[in-house]
């Protein structure tokens, strides 16, 4: 590995969303990114948009299959010698209500949001391990830490994820490998405004103290944070980029009303 490599950046679910604004925030801080995602035409039109062609490796991977995220954590490593920092933001859903949730859906849901990260972490880990550097960041959600209807096999996966990163957080600390998560809440991505509802909208702006929708932006800054040396005494953690949402009680509303602020 060459001292003048830059360093690099692995983010999985990067062909939208936040994990687009993810790669975005690193390229600007002089990163090369690998650009992760199973969706061929989106991770096509991401890299495009992304250009820095000389410093973006875009790559189709199911980070459910373990020899797949083995062929691309290698790949990553040939092109460019080095992965400083991994951000595990793949994840699906299907919000569906408890007698609804098949076994197919539950195991799929787990299977990447859950076995992915787990897959992504190991297989990062030896060169981590060889710069005795490097840091993780696990995409969690507030719906890991309030449970919420519909959402069974999803708050699931996203809890048993804030463990994880954890666990991984306790065995290599000694070796600088931090690993830390961050839980998003309300953020408004296109599948937000998609299958948010006015009244849906209505619901979390009363409920949230910061009373908005967050931005891909803002959590993406939250995690390069993590990665950066700014956070050099952090790991373990897991923090929410919410608004406040997870934070408060009932009834925020009807206090704003009856006790405003002159």
């Amino acid at each position: 590995m060459s001292n003048d490599s830059p360093k690099t950046a692995l983010i999985t679910g990067a062909a939208r969303g936040i994990g687009l604004a993810v790669a975005k925030r690193f390229l600007r801080e002089g990163y090369a990114v690998a650009v992760i995602d199973n969706n061929e035409q989106e991770l096509q039109i991401a890299t495009e948009g992304l250009g820095h062609v000389d410093k973006v490796l875009s790559l189709l991977c199911d980070v459910s299959n373990p020899e797949a995220v083995t062929a691309t954590v290698a790949r990553v490593l040939s092109r460019f010698g080095r992965i400083d920092a991994l951000i595990n933001n793949a994840g699906i859903a299907d919000f569906k209500p408890v007698t609804e949730t098949s076994f197919s859906v539950w195991s799929e849901i787990l299977a990447t949001n859950l076995n992915g990260p787990f897959l992504c972490s190991q297989a990062c880990v030896p060169a981590m391990l060889k710069q005795q550097a490097g840091a993780i960041v696990n995409i969690t959600s507030i719906s890991g830490l309030r449970a919420s209807t519909l959402r069974t096999a999803y708050g699931t996966s996203k809890a048993a994820l804030a463990h994880l990163t954890r666990q991984f957080a306790a065995e290599l600390g000694h070796h600088g490998i931090r690993v830390n998560a961050v839980a998003p809440g309300p953020i408004d991505t296109a599948m937000a405004k998609k299958v948010h509802s006015d009244d849906i909208r209505a619901d979390y702006h009363d409920a949230i103290p910061l009373n908005r929708y967050g931005l891909e932006e803002e959590v993406a800054s939250t995690i390069y944070f993590l990665c950066s040396d700014e956070s050099s005494f952090i790991t373990g953690q897991e923090v929410c980029v919410d608004g406040g949402f997870g934070s408060t009680g009932i009834g925020l509303a009807s206090l704003r009303k009856d006790y405003p602020l002159n």
